[in-house]
């Protein structure tokens, strides 16, 4: 199941509801009550983790009506996670690139929410910031609150999945020697289309992963190449911190990034970025420097 948070272009209301298999159509939250009779909340998070969309699934849910995609502006779907955790160099052929060897440990950074950006979204880079950069990324949403969860445990306490970009200000990132300032800048954080729920995806250490700059190809992997794999990102956390539902964590990002090539290409005024990843959608933004 794919659950997308919405704004209705007609009248601005904001709303969620799940995609259509294929995404032509979205069965809006109003819609769902309707044809079910069951009050579902009117805050995404609250459908998410607190028990309803397995009440949803358990329904005689009809999905032919609903409205087309085109009537609605899809928005980032979680509006407020408790935390956004990155990790950094989790590649193999990104780490290579940069000349570096993986840690067996996570290396983490933290985005706030504020960078949240819609799937559509122009990315809004101050224009100082003369090195920006793409991270094509799949990011997972947590379903559950684990503290020291094992391996073999942790995969159960996925939501979904979704596709993140982690948009990165290198001349920032390197003249301060840590990523916060350099990728937490609003607007630097586009996700989406939607959340791919876990049980439609079979093996998420064996997704392709894609991202194009103005239509030519620059980021071409699998997440078969990650160095720490999702199960052990999630159980390595949990033991630092404690997981809640809504966090997000964004694994890494594949070779092909703008400061690994010989000659750095990196993002201008009015390039689209657009990162596709098997089985969980594709985003699509436009760099604006302001």
């Amino acid at each position: 199941m794919k659950i997308a948070r919405i704004r209705l272009k007609k009248n601005s209301m904001e709303t969620y509801g799940i995609v259509s298999d294929d995404f032509k159509r979205i069965i809006t939250k109003e819609h769902i009550q309707e044809d079910t009779g069951i009050p579902i909340p009117p805050k995404i998070k609250e459908f998410l983790f607190d028990g309803w969309l397995a009440e949803i699934t358990n329904s005689d849910l009809k999905m032919d009506g609903g409205l087309s995609l085109e009537e609605v502006e899809l928005l980032a779907p979680l509006p407020d996670p408790p935390k956004i955790i990155c990790l950094a160099f989790n590649y193999y052929d990104h780490a290579r690139d940069a000349g570096l060897t993986p840690s067996e440990e996570p290396v983490i950074f933290l985005k706030p929410r504020t960078a949240l950006n819609t799937p559509h979204g122009d990315v809004i880079s101050p224009s100082y910031v003369k090195r920006l950069d793409y991270e094509a990324e799949i990011a997972v949403v947590m379903g559950s609150q684990v503290k020291k969860v094992s391996e073999e445990q942790s995969l159960d306490s996925i939501f979904g999945y979704m596709v993140f970009h982690d948009v990165s200000a290198r001349d920032i990132q390197f003249r301060d020697k840590q990523f916060t300032r350099g990728k937490g800048i609003d607007t630097f954080a586009p996700c989406g289309p939607w959340i791919t729920t876990k049980d439609e995806i079979k093996d998420p250490q064996n997704l392709r992963i894609t991202t194009k700059v103005n239509g030519e190809i620059r980021q071409n992997s699998s997440s078969s190449n990650m160095v720490i794999p999702i199960k052990k990102i999630i159980s390595s956390l949990s033991n630092l911190m404690t997981i809640e539902p809504g966090d997000i964590i964004s694994t890494g990002t594949p070779a092909g990034v703008a400061m690994s090539m010989k000659e750095p290409r990196y993002l201008k005024q009015d390039d689209i970025v657009e990162i596709s990843i098997e089985c969980l959608g594709t985003i699509r933004n436009k760099i604006q420097f302001v």
